[in-house]
């Protein structure tokens, strides 16, 4: 346990990282296609008619939160936080939809394939999301919401 996050979780993190490394690296390797949530999910629903064959792309979404409900059966779960409200959640779910149409990938796209991959436009998207992370956590912090 580390002293200055109590709530941490390395070991399960480190696991959870391998698991992603190795789904994003089958997926790439095995069908050349970027393990991107944002873009499977667009190709699961029928919005984007091109990327991984269909099937895949629903087994791969169906898979996500499978995958978590299994894991929390195995290991007791984990314990969340939601605010009272549901408006920032869906708020929260627009503009990152929004956001990934407009920055051509999700975070698992950019962060994870586009990365290892050294794209660009990846390395550029990823900084530009950290940063906003970083700013929004020191915002809050400074304003006493966190």
């Amino acid at each position: 346990m580390l002293a200055a996050f109590p709530h941490a979780m390395p070991v399960e993190g480190l696991i959870g990282g391998l698991m992603i490394g190795i789904a994003a690296a089958l997926m790439l390797l095995g069908l050349g296609r970027i393990a991107g949530v944002s873009g499977l999910a667009a190709r699961a629903t029928g919005i984007a008619d091109s990327g991984a064959p269909r099937n895949i792309a629903i087994a791969f979404v169906i898979g996500l939160p499978l995958g978590a409900f299994l894991v929390s059966l195995a290991t007791g779960g984990v314990v969340t936080r939601f605010p009272p409200s549901v408006i920032p959640m869906i708020l929260g779910g627009l503009l990152v939809g929004f956001g990934t149409r407009v920055g051509s990938g999700c975070t698992s796209g950019h962060g994870v394939c586009g990365m290892s991959r050294l794209s660009r436009r990846s390395l550029t998207a990823t900084a530009i999301f950290m940063a906003s992370g970083f700013i929004t956590v020191a915002l809050m912090r400074f304003g006493g919401l966190l």
